[in-house]
């Protein structure tokens, strides 16, 4: 075994972790990320896959243990997984929207529905706003 300080830490979830089987040797592990639990991590091995695997793990941890081998631990339980490739996806989707604030609407389409839905609460403005859509 090789030693633990030349591991190199690919990926570590927190909480469950799906694991999913795809056509092709493929397995794809997802879940949340220790270091950012509000985004989600998507790992996708491409090679060969051990033959068991749960459908959900426990606190995953991906180690890169040499070459195209990269270990599997879920305490008690570790697999060695041989890929010919490996890819990482962070889902980054709430950072982003934090650090870009919404747009305003402009005030004319603000005016602009305010009235159209004045107007559909009452029998005569619905009247009126079929009226108009027909000409």
């Amino acid at each position: 075994m090789s030693d633990p300080n030349s591991q190199h830490v690919r990926a570590e979830f927190v909480g469950s972790v799906t694991c999913v089987r795809s056509s092709g040797a493929a397995l794809t592990l997802s879940g949340a990320a220790r270091d950012a639990p509000a985004e989600r991590l998507v790992l996708t091995f491409l090679g060969v896959t051990p033959g068991e695997m749960p459908a959900t793990l426990a606190a995953a941890r991906v180690t890169a243990v040499g070459g195209q081998a990269y270990r599997l631990e879920s305490p008690p339980e570790h697999w060695v997984i041989r890929a010919r490739a490996l890819h990482l996806h962070r889902d980054v989707q709430t950072a982003f929207f934090q650090a870009i604030p919404p747009r305003r609407v402009p005030l004319g389409q603000r005016l602009f529905w305010r009235v159209l839905l004045r107007l559909a609460a009452h029998r005569s403005g619905l009247r009126l706003i079929r009226a108009l859509r027909g000409r």
